[in-house]
Order: C-alpha cells, then structure tokens, then sequence
C-alpha cells in the first residue's frame, strides 16, 4: 500500500503518512516500556491433571493407546544442503552422529515420514494488521490437505487471550470449519506470544498423539513481543515448548505494512531488552527447536505452506535413551552431526533439530 503524502495549503509537502505511523508507533512503544518494566510476570504453575484449556480429544479421534517410554528422547531433524537449501532425505541411521553434553549416544530408533504428526496451527489476530487474509486461509486449507490421514491437526486463536478453536483431530472437514470460523481480528488488541506458546506447549503435550511427533505453526505477521503482564512469563512458555519436544514453526504473510509493524516491534523488543524487559522471539523459538520461519506474499503462500509441509514429511525422527541415568529434570544439551563420509557425497550439510531437552524427573 502507498501511503498519500500530506500538503499544506501553500502547497508545501510534509511528513507522508507512512513515516507518521512509524513515529507514532515508536512513541507508542517507548511509553509501554515504562509499563513493561513495571509489571510483574505471573508465571502459572503447570498442573498434571488438567490444563486450562480442554485437552481431552473428540470421541474416536484415538485409534489405540500406547505405552511410551518416557525415557526415550526423540528428535526430528531436517538436513538440508547448506549451498542449495535442497533437502536431503536419502541418509540412514549410521550417517547421523548424535551427542548430548558432549557425549555420543546410540540412536536405538531411526524412521523418516513413518510417524504421524500432530499439528496445532495459531493464528494471530491482534495488532495493526490482519495476516489471516482469505489467501492465507486458502493456503492453509490446501496444505491441510496434504498432511497423511493418520496426522491430526488443532486450531488455536490468540491476541489479550488464546481460544481453542478446534481439538486434535484427524477429520479435516472439521479443520476446514474451524479455519473458516476464526473470529474476526481487532487491532486493539495484543499479540500475546508469551500466553499462545505457553498454553500450545501445555495443550499438544497432553492431548496430542502420545506417538507423533508434534509441530506448533503460527500464522503472523509479527516475530517478537513483549510478555502480556497477566500471563505466565516468557521463560516459562518458552520452557515448556522445550519440554513439550514441538518443531516451532511459522508462516510470514508479508507485506510493506507487515514489515514495517514487525520493524517496530523488534526495534522496541532490542530498547526494551537494554532494560529488561522479558520478550519472546519467534524466530529464536524455531531456531532451538529446529524449526523454520517460511514468509512470502499472501498470494503466494499456497507454495509456502506446501514447502513447510514437504519439510515436515521429509524429516528424520531419531530417538535414543540417555547414557546419563539422573532424573533431575536438568536441560541436557543436544547436538546431531553429519558422519565424514556423508558429508563428502552429499556436500555440506546443516541439520535443523533441537538444541536441547529436559530430563525427566523422578
């Protein structure tokens, strides 16, 4: 959008109103950070028996129980050429190298595109904009099409507050409605990220395949905000996505407005830093957990989607039981290297996954 240019009466041009917009959100911000700084975090104590939000699923959505061994740690990992960007989905178990803490582990389990997923889409519906446009909408719904019949998907609003708009199920014309009933977005209202990863990591972890391997997306136009002072605080939203063992992914509808909003809020996040002021970042979220930020155009989000849905189904699942028998709940780095030999047929290779989990505790 081209944003008119204001004119006195004698003519003379003054501020355009796109450079207006930009003054008035800084200023904005910079009155907020006084409040961000002020308000105290209310972390909210995590609870086994049940979450605030409804985390039992829809009667026949579960074909079977299974026995999970919750010492087993599973990673999903994506290789990928680092030159290219192309993907490389033809390696085997022994072309993987997988370390915690610095010690070499034995991968007792290796599948790729075998287990189902369990996918809880958010979509954002505060701020200035609206990225839920009905090209984004239409974008969704195909990719939604692509998953296997066996992958279950959830649907999840936010903005002050997160709405649970739709529980894990494998029926996709119940996605389908639920994705064509998202309520109306309010700019007035926040983006709440540290509320909408909090609630994600509490809800996927109890009502998501206990087999599957989980994958949160959100749909927004904005990476970064500060915490909403009445929710939990960001540190503990981001450690219970940690724990929940989700692939934080997201989709980007960009646009010039779009890039102009997400510039203010991560220049304000960067000030609001200097002081303190407690934060997530999207884009950090997807980095840690090996996930991916995808964005283009509205128009072409369709290619988009199916690309981070390609992704998904090319992923490596590799699980291993800890060498280190301590169950101290501890955050136990991980790292996954790519053997010599592999590295020379195929050319350098970078493997997205997660950098960390935490142990279970006794």
């Amino acid at each position: 959008m081209k944003y008119p240019t204001l004119v006195r009466e004698d003519g003379s041009r003054t501020l355009s109103i796109s450079k207006l917009v930009i003054a008035l959100a800084v200023l904005f911000f910079i009155v907020s950070l006084a409040y961000h700084f002020s308000a105290i975090s209310q972390t909210r104590p995590r609870t086994t028996g049940q979450s605030t939000l409804d985390a039992s699923k829809e009667a026949g959505s579960a074909a079977e129980v299974v026995k999970v061994d919750v010492d087993l740690v599973t990673v999903d990992a994506l290789v990928m050429q680092k030159q290219t960007a192309r993907v490389v989905g033809t390696l085997t178990r022994n072309d993987f190298i997988l370390s915690e803490d610095g010690v070499k582990q034995t991968i007792t389990h290796f599948s790729q595109d075998s287990l189902p997923l369990s996918v809880l889409l958010l979509i954002d519906r505060g701020g200035c904009l609206d990225p839920f446009s009905s090209e984004v909408r239409q974008a969704a719904l195909d990719a939604i099409e692509h998953l296997k019949p066996a992958d279950e998907v959830a649907l999840m609003s936010y903005h002050n507050n997160v709405e649970l708009l739709q529980r894990f199920t494998r029926d996709r014309a119940l996605v389908a409605d639920a994705l064509n009933h998202v309520p109306p977005h309010d700019e007035e209202a926040q983006h709440c990220l540290n509320k909408v990863f909090f609630d994600a990591a509490d809800y996927i972890q109890k009502a998501g395949n206990p087999i599957g391997r989980r994958v949160v997306i959100a749909i927004t136009g904005v990476t970064r905000n500060f915490d909403c002072s009445d929710g939990p605080s960001s540190k503990a939203a981001t450690n219970a996505i940690y724990e929940s063992g989700a692939v934080v992914c997201a989709i980007i509808p960009q646009s010039g407005e779009q890039r102009m909003e997400n510039g203010v809020m991560k220049w304000a996040t960067r000030m609001g830093k200097l002081g303190g002021a407690p934060y997530i970042d999207i884009q950090t979220l997807a980095n840690e957990t090996g996930g991916e930020v995808l964005q283009d155009k509205p128009a072409n989000l369709n290619t988009t989607f199916n690309t981070l849905v390609s992704h998904l189904r090319t992923r490596y699942s590799l699980a291993f039981v800890s060498s280190n028998k301590k169950r101290d709940g501890s955050t136990r780095k991980l790292k996954i290297d790519i053997a010599t030999a592999s590295q020379k047929s195929q050319g350098k290779l970078v493997v997205r996954a997660r950098h960390s989990y935490v142990a279970p505790r006794s």
